[in-house]
């Protein structure tokens, strides 16, 4: 009755991660690298639930499935760690493997390579007796370190994307965290009862969705958060939105007509970087325009803290890209009997007063 009702579990398991991935192929705001990470991801997850299904019906059978209860299990704890490997690599934004992936990477390889050379030296992490019985070793440890090690790998990866998206949604990490540490657990104090897996499937689509959701809030080019973001945003303006910030790139045509446009999309991307160093901490940080940038700012106070780390961070990156333009700039404290539009207006005009001062002095010198 056991293994019928993990048949089923597993069945379910399989398609809904077969559906996942026609979901993946579907989707065409995912780039070619993000497409490829979730396919794999879930394509071991569906290949490790099948070896773990394999290694419960074949348990205590007949003796001439002892090889096949060995070689399931050996696969399945050697290529587990490896699952948030992958996942990592999905979401890493540098467009090549980083340094901290090639090391996980290359301790994943020396774990299974140790897990190769234990089947023939009395096994590490588990044995098959004679009667074609499967028990635990003193090794076990080591597969959890791994497993666990991976789990915060990742965890801090998406930590890491959560303060790229200027720490959208971070709490919701540490529950995807709990939630498959503890789905974990019960398997690993009750073994009969398989949960494991199916809780990783279920990560894994959340971990899809949170992914996604995120990908789709920004802005191609920049990495800030998008027009349409903004727009929402501003319908629906929360408590500790309480400042709106703008700023214009000066004279930035004359870069794309003097550079082309390939150095003007460098320099937005890289004035957006510096917008964000300096107000990611205190707001959410858009592009809603051309060059036209602006922040939703949550403390008023570090409006001046901010904008001077924000042109120093400017003056800084005009080292190494000195066609850097000025970015010209204003400000307006939101007011709940006044509309968003008229406040943007009020920004506005400081921010075209600002610039008027930036060609004169332009002009002088």
């Amino acid at each position: 009755m056991t293994d019928m009702y993990f048949l089923v579990l597993t069945a379910i398991n399989l398609f809904a991660l077969a559906f996942m991935c026609v979901l993946v192929s579907l989707n065409d705001t995912l780039n070619p690298k993000q497409t490829r990470g979730f396919l794999y991801t879930f394509l071991l997850i569906a290949l490790i639930s099948i070896l773990e299904l394999i290694t419960v019906l074949v348990d205590g059978g007949p003796r001439w499935m002892r090889p096949i209860n060995i070689i399931s299990n050996y696969l399945g704890f050697s290529l587990t760690p490896a699952v948030p490997l992958v996942m990592v690599y999905t979401i890493d934004q540098s467009g090549q493997i980083s340094e901290s992936l090639k090391v996980a990477t290359a301790l994943e390889i020396v774990y299974f390579l140790i897990m190769t050379v234990s089947l023939f030296t009395g096994g590490l992490v588990f044995t098959v007796d004679a009667a074609n019985q499967y028990s635990r070793l003193g090794g076990f440890p080591v597969y959890m370190l791994m497993y666990y090690a991976g789990i915060v790998f990742l965890m801090y990866h998406l930590l890491e994307m959560a303060r790229f998206f200027q720490n959208r949604g971070r709490e919701l990490i540490y529950a995807l965290a709990l939630f498959l540490a503890l789905g974990t657990l019960v398997q690993i104090r009750l073994p009969g009862i398989h949960v494991t897996w199916l809780c990783v499937t279920i990560l894994s689509i959340l971990y899809y969705l949170y992914c996604n959701e995120m990908w789709n809030q920004l802005d191609g080019l920049t990495g800030l958060l998008s027009q349409k973001n903004y727009l929402n945003r501003t319908l629906n303006l929360h408590e500790e939105d309480r400042m709106l910030i703008v700023l214009d790139l000066d004279d930035f045509k004359h870069i794309n007509d003097t550079y082309g446009h390939l150095a003007g999309d460098r320099c937005l991307r890289e004035i957006a970087q510096c917008l964000k160093k300096a107000y990611g901490r205190y707001g959410n940080c858009y592009r809603i325009g051309g060059d036209e940038f602006c922040v939703l700012l949550w403390n008023p106070e570090k409006e001046v803290f901010c904008r001077e780390k924000f042109y120093w961070n400017l003056t800084k990156q005009r080292v190494k890209t000195s066609i850097l333009p000025n970015v010209s700039y204003g400000s307006a404290l939101l007011d709940a009997y006044e509309s968003i539009r008229d406040t943007k207006a009020r920004a506005d005009q400081k921010m075209y007063q600002n610039k008027k001062e930036h060609k004169a002095e332009k002009h002088f010198t």
